[in-house]
């Protein structure tokens, strides 16, 4: 396993050395999105929109972030099954994200993505929300406001940790851990 310091917007060369089981460390811009704000980014792609936010070399959190407390951009800010967004994940990969963060398995036809479009899946720690809020410095909603939680928020973070679940090479930590 390898530790790497990367500065979003990501890039193809960026990704290409990163193997399931690194640890990566996250600065820059990273958005918000699950379920309700998946659904509606593909559904304005679909009534050919601009997207709220530029797709190319982004990080998409999956969570829903709980109220700030006084003095803090964000609350507690742990990663949500990702699953739930397996059915628009190939589709925003394609027109240039980069990675996503969450908890879980993805389907095949995220895996594949992953390796068509030199992407990746981050896992972020389940249960340590509170924690990772610490390693977000703002938080602003840029989308979908009345989706409360599921708001889409452009979050500006410091290191934030995460380990490589999925690869662009077809490598799974989940895979790899259990040999």
């Amino acid at each position: 396993m390898a530790e790497y310091h990367l500065t979003t917007p990501l890039t193809d060369e960026d990704i290409a050395p990163l193997k399931s089981g690194d640890v990566v460390f996250l600065s820059g811009t990273i958005y918000t999105a699950r379920d309700a704000a998946h659904k509606r980014l593909v559904d304005t792609l679909d009534r050919g929109e601009e997207l709220p936010f530029d797709l190319k070399g982004a990080v998409v959190y999956y969570v829903g972030p709980t109220p700030p407390p006084p003095g803090r951009p964000i609350g507690s800010a742990g990663p949500t099954t990702s699953y739930r967004m397996d059915a628009y994940a190939p589709r925003l990969y394609s027109l240039g994200l980069k990675a996503s963060i969450g908890k879980g398995r993805r389907n095949d036809e995220v895996k594949q993505a992953l390796k068509d479009y030199t992407a990746v899946y981050f896992g972020g720690t389940g249960g340590a929300g509170a924690l990772l809020s610490q390693k977000i410095k703002a938080a602003e909603i840029v989308a979908y406001e009345e989706l409360g939680p599921e708001a889409i928020r452009k979050l500006t973070v410091e290191e934030f940790p995460v380990t490589v679940i999925n690869d662009s090479h077809g490598g799974e930590l989940y895979v790899t851990a259990k040999r």
